[in-house]
C-alpha cells in the first residue's frame, strides 16, 4: 500500500467492528511503510493484511480482512503468504480473533495468552498528582527503553509517532528522578483508547490513567489487557469497565522475555 491507502485497512477495520483511532494510519505507517499490504481484485480492494517489521528479530501482523463479498476464495491466503515473506526469519506475533485462532495454529502461531478488551464509561476523577508531567517531557529515549519491558523489540519510529499524533495525549508518573508509568490516551471511532499503559505497579497504572482521563473529560475508554495481569483486570473491574472483546496474542515463536505484570494496556492490537 501506498501511505495513504493505508486508512482503507483503517476503514474496514472499522467496519469489523475494531473501532480504530483518528489518527491511526500516519501513525502505522511510520512504523514500517513497507508492511502493508493490499490484494486487489478487477481494480477494487480484495483484502488487506500488515506485517510491521520491528528491527531484525520480530514482526507483528495484523489488519488480516478481505472484503466480504469475495471471502471464502482464497484471496486472503495469498495475500497471508505475502506477508509472512516480508517477515522474513522474524517471529511474527499478533492479536487474532479467537475464531481463527486454529487457522492461525496451522500457520505455525502459538496461543501465548489471550487479551481482552474493557470498556465503559468513566467520569474524570483525577486529583493532581506532582509526580504526573506530559509524556512529551520525557525523552523518547527513556520511553523506548521502558516499553521494552512489555514490548519484544524497539518501535522508535512507531512510539514518536504515537506520542506526537494529533489528539494523542500522553501522561507519565516520575517517582524519585525514574520513570515509573506512561501511557497515551486517543481519540477513535467510539469513545477513547488508552494504551499502551505501562506502570511499575497498579497504583501508578490507576494514577497515569487518571490523569488520561482528566484530559478529555466524561466518556467512553477502552482499555486492551492481557489476561495474564491480574491487576489490571482487577484495575478495569474496579473502574466500572465490562469485557467487549477478546482477542488471541499467537506468536511463532520464541521472543525475549516480557514483564507482562507492567502492561495495564496494549498499544494497539492492529500493531502490537
Amino acid at each position: 500500500m501506498r501511505p495513504n491507502e493505508i486508512s482503507t485497512a483503517v476503514d474496514w477495520a472499522a467496519t469489523e467492528g475494531w473501532n480504530p483511532g483518528l489518527a491511526d494510519a500516519p501513525c502505522f505507517a511510520a512504523a514500517d511503510p513497507q508492511g502493508f499490504l493490499i490484494g486487489e481484485h478487477d481494480g477494487a480492494p480484495a483484502a488487506t493484511v500488515s506485517c510491521i517489521n520491528y528491527g531484525a528479530s520480530f514482526s507483528f501482523l495484523g489488519f488480516y480482512i478481505v472484503r466480504q463479498d469475495l471471502r471464502g476464495r482464497g484471496y486472503g491466503l495469498r495475500l497471508w503468504k505475502a506477508a509472512i515473506a516480508h517477515a522474513g526469519g522474524r517471529v511474527i506475533g499478533l492479536d487474532g480473533v479467537v475464531a481463527q485462532q486454529q487457522n492461525y495454529a496451522k500457520s505455525g502461531f502459538e496461543l501465548a495468552y489471550a487479551n481482552i478488551r474493557y470498556g465503559g464509561a468513566i467520569g474524570a476523577s483525577h486529583r493532581p498528582q506532582a509526580d504526573v508531567i506530559d509524556l512529551s517531557e520525557v525523552p523518547l529515549a527513556t520511553v523506548e527503553a521502558y516499553d521494552a519491558k512489555v514490548f519484544p523489540a524497539p518501535r522508535t519510529a512507531f512510539l514518536r509517532a504515537w506520542i506526537n499524533a494529533p489528539g494523542h495525549v500522553g501522561c507519565a508518573r516520575v517517582r524519585d528522578g525514574r520513570l515509573a508509568g506512561f501511557g497515551v490516551i486517543r481519540p477513535c471511532r467510539q469513545g477513547y483508547k488508552i494504551g499502551p499503559l505501562v506502570a511499575d505497579d497498579r497504583t501508578t497504572a490507576e494514577i497515569v490513567l487518571s490523569a488520561l482521563v482528566a484530559k478529555i473529560g466524561d466518556g467512553q475508554i477502552f482499555l486492551d489487557i492481557p489476561s495474564v495481569n491480574r491487576d489490571a483486570i482487577a484495575l478495569a473491574e474496579d473502574l466500572g469497565l465490562a469485557p467487549v472483546f477478546e482477542t488471541a496474542r499467537m506468536y511463532t515463536g520464541a521472543i525475549l522475555p516480557l514483564q507482562l505484570d507492567r502492561l495495564f494496556g496494549v498499544a494497539t492490537f492492529e500493531l502490537g
